[in-house]
């Protein structure tokens, strides 16, 4: 079996209330399976927010007018660019879960919540890595990678459709 990182530094914000949101320790579980194997240090933030903040931040990013459920901005510091104190390297990037988009998709795909955020934490720190869904045969990679991840965590599989 592949070993974890060896110094994992996930740091979470809430831009909204806690109730009913999973714990940092949660989120810290979910990068690490993600990471597993792949990496061997990682310092990264995942910033949970409302809709309004999630609409404003997809649209200044990628240009679309609405609130999505996991943004990632993967950290690319030009040549020569010095650190803010207390972060170290590997510096994967940032997550940004917009909470109530989360909890509607949960919903409407009768997933459990915990499971949806797990899956999204999962597929946001892909993304930090460099993996991406732009055509058929990069979604079918990410799709089977993210499914063996959530798999390890005793989830189901997430894109299994349901009769």
């Amino acid at each position: 079996m592949t070993q974890g990182p060896v110094r994992l530094d996930v740091s979470v914000s809430y831009a909204l209330p806690r109730a009913g949101l999973p714990a940092p320790q949660s989120f810290r579980k979910w990068v690490a399976a993600a990471l597993r194997g792949r990496i061997r240090e990682a310092d990264l933030a995942i910033r949970l927010v409302d809709a309004k903040e999630g609409r404003a931040l997809n649209r200044h990013y990628r240009g679309k007018d609405y609130a999505t459920n996991v943004l990632s901005f993967p950290a690319d510091l030009a040549e020569g660019v010095k650190l803010p104190k207390g972060v170290k390297m590997p510096l994967l990037g940032d997550l940004v879960i917009c909470a109530p988009v989360v909890a509607r998709e949960a919903k409407e795909q009768k997933k459990p919540l915990a499971a949806h955020y797990a899956h999204l934490t999962v597929h946001g720190v892909l993304h930090l890595l460099g993996w991406d869904h732009m055509d058929d045969r990069e979604a079918e990679a990410m799709e089977q990678l993210e499914r063996g991840i959530l798999a390890e965590l005793g989830i189901a599989d997430p894109y299994a459709i349901e009769d």
